[in-house]
C-alpha cells in the first residue's frame, strides 16, 4: 500500500509514476554501486530513477526536466542513463525482472516460443549525421525509424530503410544468447524469406508464418496478438511516439526503459499483493 513517504513523490512532478517503496525495492540491487576509489556518491539513485521514468513517461526534453529538488540535474540523470546503458545495466535489469515476473505467474524462467514484429516511427527533423543515420524507406516523405519488437527481450533500431528479413537474423541471435530454451519463433509472412529461415536452420529455431485473415475488418491474429499489445502499451509512453534520439543506442534505452517500467508496475502494483519475498 502507499505510504505518506510514497504520496508525497506523486505530485505536479512525480505524474502519477514515482517509484514506491517496494517498486524501489526491486531495483535497488539491480543499481550497480559507487566507483571504487572515489567520494561517496551523491545523487539520489531513487531519485534518478524517477527522472529517467519521467522523461519516458512525459516525453519532455532532458533540459525540460524538473530540477532539484524534484529530481537530480538533467546532465546527471542522462549521464547516469548513458553510463549505465555502456554497462549493459538496463539490458540486465529488463531480463531479471522477466525472470522474476515468470517465476511469478508460475512460468519456466526461460521461454520457449517468441513473436517478433516491427514498428516504423518518425524521427525529427535534424541534419547531419542525424539524417545520414536515419534514412527514409522506400515510399516514405520523412525520415523513419524502425523497431524490431519481442515482448520479452526488447528488440533493436536501426533505419527503415533496413527491411524487417533482413535485420530479423540479428534480432533472433540476441534472444537466443538470452534464453536458450527457445525453440519456436512466430513472425508475419513478410519474415518468411531465406535469410530468416537460414537465420533460424542455425540457432536451432522453427519458425512458424502467422498470415493474416482473408476476411475484412479487424481480427485477432493468434499468438502475434501478445507483441501488438505490447507496442501499444509502449504507445503510452510518449518519449516512443516519435524517435527523437540521435543514436539508435540510445533510442534502444528508452525502449528498454519502458518495458522495465511496465514490469515493475506488473511486479509490485500498489493495490496488488504479488510482490515477490527478497
Amino acid at each position: 500500500m502507499w505510504t505518506p513517504s510514497d504520496r508525497a513523490l506523486v505530485g505536479d512532478f512525480g505524474s502519477g509514476q514515482a517509484l514506491s517503496n517496494d517498486q524501489f525495492r526491486l531495483l535497488e540491487p539491480l543499481t550497480p554501486p559507487a566507483k571504487a576509489g572515489g567520494g561517496p556518491r551523491k545523487t539520489d539513485m531513487r531519485r534518478m530513477l524517477d527522472g529517467l521514468f519521467y522523461v519516458v513517461r512525459t516525453g519532455c526534453q532532458w533540459r525540460h526536466l524538473p530540477p532539484p529538488p524534484a529530481f537530480p540535474p538533467w546532465q546527471t540523470v542522462y549521464g547516469y542513463m548513458r553510463a549505465f546503458q555502456k554497462a549493459g545495466v538496463w539490458e540486465a535489469m529488463r531480463h531479471h525482472l522477466l525472470v522474476m515476473l515468470r517465476e511469478q505467474e508460475g512460468r519456466e524462467a526461460s521461454p520457449t516460443a517468441a513473436i517478433i514484429d516491427t514498428q516504423s516511427v518518425k524521427t525529427t527533423e535534424k541534419g547531419g549525421i542525424a539524417a545520414m543515420a536515419r534514412p527514409t524507406r522506400s515510399g516514405a516523405q520523412t525520415p523513419l525509424r524502425r523497431r524490431d519488437q519481442r515482448p520479452a527481450a526488447g528488440g533493436l533500431v536501426h533505419a527503415a530503410n533496413l527491411q524487417d528479413a533482413d535485420s530479423a537474423g540479428d534480432l533472433l541471435k540476441r534472444i537466443k544468447r538470452l534464453y536458450c530454451w527457445l525453440e519456436v519463433v512466430f513472425a508475419n509472412s513478410v519474415c518468411n524469406r531465406l535469410s530468416v529461415l537460414l537465420a533460424c536452420f542455425l540457432l536451432g529455431l522453427t519458425l512458424i508464418i502467422v498470415r493474416r485473415n482473408a476476411r475484412t475488418g479487424f481480427t485477432v491474429l493468434p499468438r502475434r496478438w501478445v507483441v501488438k499489445r505490447t507496442l501499444g502499451r509502449f504507445g503510452r509512453y510518449r518519449r516512443l511516439g516519435r524517435d527523437y534520439e540521435q543514436l539508435p543506442e540510445v533510442s534502444e534505452t528508452m525502449v528498454t526503459l519502458a518495458a522495465i517500467r511496465l514490469r515493475i508496475h506488473r511486479l509490485a502494483h500498489p493495490n496488488r499483493k504479488r510482490l515477490p519475498s527478497p
